[in-house]
């Protein structure tokens, strides 16, 4: 059995100011929305967050970024964040922006243990600044360094009391790797069911990943409404 919250601020309970956190999801799809609501609740500072972009201004991760709850941002998109883009030109917020690869295999690789890898992604740009350029088979390649979290929020469609965790269609994009990179996984789930009730077969997270799940529906908005035009 793992430890099942029952409300969202004792989830979060353990961070820390000055934690390092992965938050899953991309743009609004697949982000644990009410831990982070928990985090802005909790006014916990000087937060370095790994995630692939930092909400909008008034959801998702943005809440902790107009909170000025977060010190540095490790990610590959900024978005169409306002407050995000003013704290940068501003100089309040350290920012170390990743190619989308990149950031993805960096918290794969902490996960799995890799201290690092070569990448092409980046020769012979600002990306390549001060890191170890190598060639293999004629071509150049950047040693980028794996990431890794004091803590990895993240967001499933279904969990059991084990810990296993089933996510839904993009939710998968940083979810599961980051589940795998952090000392302690926090999981939302849509949906806690018993033990076994889940298909191995369909699981994408095994429990041994995760240390707490907690409950809990959503809203579930939408960044930009596109909606096609009647003829």
């Amino acid at each position: 059995m793992k430890t099942i919250y029952t409300s969202f601020s004792e989830a979060i309970q353990n961070i820390n100011d000055g934690s390092t956190i992965m938050v899953g999801g991309f743009g609004l799809v697949g982000i644990p929305e009410n831990l982070i609501l928990a985090l802005v609740e909790s006014n916990v500072k000087h937060l370095t967050v790994i995630s692939n972009n930092c909400g909008v201004d008034d959801w998702g991760l943005g809440l902790l970024l107009k909170n000025k709850q977060i010190d540095k941002m490790i990610g590959s998109y900024v978005g169409e964040n306002k407050e995000f883009e003013r704290q940068v030109l501003a100089g309040e917020l350290e920012v170390e922006l990743n190619p989308q690869g990149t950031l993805a295999e960096r918290i794969r690789a902490g996960g799995a243990g890799i201290p690092a890898f070569y990448t092409p992604a980046g020769v012979g740009t600002p990306i390549a600044d001060g890191k170890e350029v190598r060639i293999f088979d004629g071509k150049e390649y950047v040693m980028e360094t794996a990431l890794k979290a004091d803590f990895s929020l993240v967001r499933a469609t279904k969990g059991d009391t084990h810990g296993n965790l089933v996510f839904n269609k993009t939710a998968r994009n940083f979810n599961p790797m980051m589940a795998a990179a952090a000392k302690v996984t926090i999981a939302e789930v849509e949906e806690l069911v018993e033990a076994g009730s889940i298909d191995p077969d369909h699981v994408h997270t095994p429990g041994i990943y995760v240390q707490g799940l907690i409950e809990g529906k959503q809203e579930k908005k939408i960044e930009r409404l596109t909606l096609r035009q009647e003829a």
